[in-house]
């Protein structure tokens, strides 16, 4: 029969006696072939060459440090290294060459690198680990350099963290000088005390105090690191104190810590650059209603502290209902979470918040289109809404704002007409009083305050909500209104915030045309405005809030039938605009605003 399967079925191989299945994988391929498959090749192969290594046999390259020669085989270290398949195939010197000098190793870690090409095994420990990880390196033995990256990291503890970064870095190991900086801030309050922190060059030092991520207890406990770093050794960074201490925030520190300690320190007074640092601090303390209104970094918390900074949207209205919802996002981790709604749904209200982290809403429209007079009170440690006093008048479509610790409501509908009286809230006795009236009667107004003063732009006049250009000035030392150069364009239902010193402008409504994304920037040293790169996306009626140095713009509409859920981030620095993400559903009239809530907030179901 010619056909070797008629009449027979498939037939398994079976190992015979003097097999060893332990050591072979039989199977068989599509031609129908056995296929022979020894597990331990590789390795007698490995043994073999080094065996013939030993005995000198067939080796045609000796390497050679330290006037010791190594023979070897150019294949076994072209196999492993780079290094040496580079230099044994391109046309270099060492080319031609049957002994090789090499620099920069010793010869124990030149041996013990030519016996892992030959044995694919080598001993790290404490003792060899950095000439083994700077010889691979130079070498490019990829596999050695990364299993001694694993020892360092496996072995790092607060009295060596600091050093494995620097050596981590000087050799490119940068997932290595990672994990050593995250260890080293992660620890810190440790690792201050250690000899390798007093050995810190400056640059490294500000490295690690200009980061987040540093967790210590108190701010307090960096300076006195600092003070023992630099006197460890004084005729050389007596000079460089100065640098270092910018970037330790002094701003959050205790007030009574600052004056008696820092304040008093003989290194500190002596420089009119570190004094204004404290003077610096001192403000942000005698003042808290205008903290946000100059960022740096050295009034920002810690990311290990108990609070972080959020962006909170407060009520408003989507195409279908008023709404209730209060949700926060976290520019850090980029999440959305629900907080305590409100008590009752509410649209074209205001919000603000004070320096001591309270978070105000007035005013509004119901979803009936009354127009309300109640105040109500955000607590971010407790997530909780509390009712105050309210309003003298019924306001919606209003401005609200916080100058040094009042609250501002300004302008707005009262039901049957446009207002231009102004009340101001005082948290200290929970009552509302009249103050000196706007100049004309507005609706939707842009507010801002800055520098104890108070600033009111455009707004509606007349019913069909066209803007004006009016720029006004509340001062509330003399309880008296000024009129400003007017903007560049005339707006309603456009938001307003200060940063850097500057009164920025940002959407609306433009005078009977349509919807605006211009933005514009008013300087009060000049009085003059300016414009500035437009916003991605038209917005009547957003939200703003201000975090660190940048600007964010909540939703808001485009037109009658298309509305934006969309966030955008302002780099005043840069001038620039991008989008960030999206809200959890759009919406417009809504209230918008920068507070602190509690870490563990972030990390809740809600």
């Amino acid at each position: 029969n010619d056909d070797c399967n008629s009449g027979s079925e498939d037939r398994t191989y079976e190992p015979s006696e003097g097999d060893t299945p332990s050591t072979t994988s039989i199977g068989t391929n599509e031609l129908g072939e056995y296929i022979h498959k020894d597990k331990k090749h590789s390795n007698h192969v490995l043994a073999g060459l080094n065996a013939l290594r030993l005995e000198g046999s067939f080796c045609d390259v000796s390497l050679s440090v330290d006037d010791i020669d190594y023979p070897c085989h150019r294949v076994v270290l072209s196999s492993c290294s780079r290094y040496f398949k580079a230099m044994f195939s391109n046309e270099m010197s060492e080319r031609s060459q049957s002994r090789i000098v090499i620099n920069g190793v010793d010869s124990e870690t030149l041996r013990q690198l030519i016996e892992y090409a030959y044995t694919s095994q080598v001993g790290i420990s404490r003792a060899n680990v950095q000439s083994l990880l700077s010889a691979s390196n130079l070498l490019d033995v990829s596999s050695v350099r990364e299993a001694c990256c694993s020892y360092l990291e496996h072995h790092m503890d607060e009295t060596n963290c600091l050093g494995i970064h620097s050596f981590a870095e000087v050799h490119s190991c940068m997932e290595l000088q990672e994990k050593a900086k995250v260890f080293a801030c992660q620890y810190f309050a440790d690792v201050i005390r250690q000899d390798e922190f007093l050995n810190l060059s400056s640059s490294k030092l500000i490295e690690f105090l200009s980061s987040d991520a540093l967790e210590v207890d108190k701010e307090e406990h960096i300076f006195e690191a600092v003070l023992l770093w630099v006197n460890h050794s004084p005729d050389a960074r007596n000079k460089e104190f100065e640098q270092v201490l910018e970037h330790i925030r002094l701003p959050l520190m205790s007030p009574y810590y600052l004056l008696d300690r820092v304040a008093t320190t003989a290194i500190v007074t002596q420089s009119s650059q570190c004094m204004k640092l404290v003077e610096e601090a001192k403000s942000y303390h005698l003042l808290p209603d205008r903290r946000r209104e100059r960022f740096h970094k050295r009034v920002r918390p810690r990311r290990c502290k108990a609070m972080v900074d959020v962006i909170v949207v407060v009520g408003g209205e989507d195409e279908k209902v008023v709404l209730r919802n209060v949700d926060c996002f976290n520019p850090q981790t980029g999440t959305w979470i629900g907080l305590t709604s409100l008590p009752f749904a509410v649209s074209k209200h205001g919000v603000a918040v004070t320096g001591h982290n309270v978070l105000y809403l007035a005013g509004g429209e119901y979803p009936d289109g009354s127009a309300s007079k109640a105040a109500w009170r955000f607590d971010p440690s407790t997530d909780s809404w509390s009712e105050m006093a309210p309003m003298n008048m019924a306001r919606s479509e209003l401005g609200l704002a916080t100058v040094d610790g009042f609250i501002y409501a300004i302008g707005g509908w009262g039901g049957d007409s446009r207002l231009g009286s102004v009340e101001r809230y005082n948290p200290a006795t929970n009552r509302w009083d009249f103050v000196q009236s706007l100049k004309i009667p507005l609706t939707s107004p842009a507010v801002a305050s800055m520098n104890g003063l108070l600033y009111i732009t455009g707004g509606a006049v007349v019913d069909d909500g066209d803007g004006v250009d009016m720029t006004q000035c509340y001062d509330p030392k003399t309880d008296h209104w000024t009129e400003l150069t007017p903007m560049l364009i005339p707006r309603s239902g456009a938001v307003a915030c200060a940063i850097n010193g500057r009164v920025y402008v940002m959407g609306g409504w433009h005078a009977s045309s349509e919807n605006t994304n211009k933005v514009e920037c008013y300087d009060p040293k000049k009085n003059v405005w300016e414009l500035r790169r437009s916003m991605k996306e038209k917005r009547y009626k957003p939200g703003i809030a201000v975090l660190e140095s940048s600007v964010y713009v909540c939703g808001g509409e485009e037109s009658w039938d298309k509305h934006h859920d969309s966030v955008e981030v302002y780099d005043p620095e840069e001038d620039r605009w991008c989008i960030l993400g999206v809200m959890p559903h759009w919406r417009s009239w809504l209230g918008c605003a920068t507070i602190m809530l509690p870490t563990d907030f972030m990390s809740e179901e809600k």
